[in-house]
C-alpha cells in the first residue's frame, strides 16, 4: 500500500522559511506528478505548487509565486516545497499529493492509484 508523508512543518516567524518534505514509500514517485495543497481553517483548498514527472514543468499559484519553489529528488522519491518570505497568511495545512499540473492550476489526482498525505501543520506567527 502506497503513502506520501509529509514533514518540516512548524511555527516559524514572518519573513522566516521552511522546507516541506513529501516522502513517498511503496510509491515509485518518480513516475508522478505532484503537488502541493494547504487548507486553513474555514477556506477552502488552494493548489499552490506542481511539478510534471513528464518535463519537470512547474506551476505556481500567484499566491506562493516568488517565494515559494517546488523541487524532486527522485532517487529519494520525495518532493520538496521551499517556502520563504513566509507571511500569517501562509499559515495553513499543508500536503502534498498525486496531481494534474496544468499550466494556470493543479487538481489532485482522484484515481485508485492516486495518493495524497496526511498534511502538516505550518504556523506563521511573531
Amino acid at each position: 500500500q502506497g503513502q506520501l508523508v509529509e514533514s518540516g512543518g512548524g511555527l516559524v516567524q514572518p519573513g522566516g522559511s521552511l522546507r516541506l518534505s513529501c516522502v513517498a514509500s511503496g510509491v515509485f514517485l518518480a513516475h508522478y506528478t505532484v503537488g502541493w495543497f494547504r487548507q486553513a481553517p474555514g477556506k477552502e483548498r488552494e493548489g499552490i505548487a506542481c511539478i510534471r514527472s513528464t518535463d519537470g514543468f512547474r506551476y505556481y499559484a500567484d499566491s506562493v509565486k516568488g517565494r515559494f519553489g517546488i523541487s524532486r529528488d527522485n532517487a529519494k522519491d520525495t518532493v520538496y516545497l521551499q517556502m520563504n518570505d513566509l507571511k500569517e497568511e501562509d499559515t495553513a495545512t499543508y500536503y502534498c499529493a498525486t496531481s494534474f499540473c496544468n499550466p494556470d492550476s493543479v487538481e489532485p489526482g482522484t484515481g485508485p492509484y492516486d495518493y495524497r498525505g496526511q498534511g502538516t501543520q505550518v504556523t506563521v506567527a511573531s
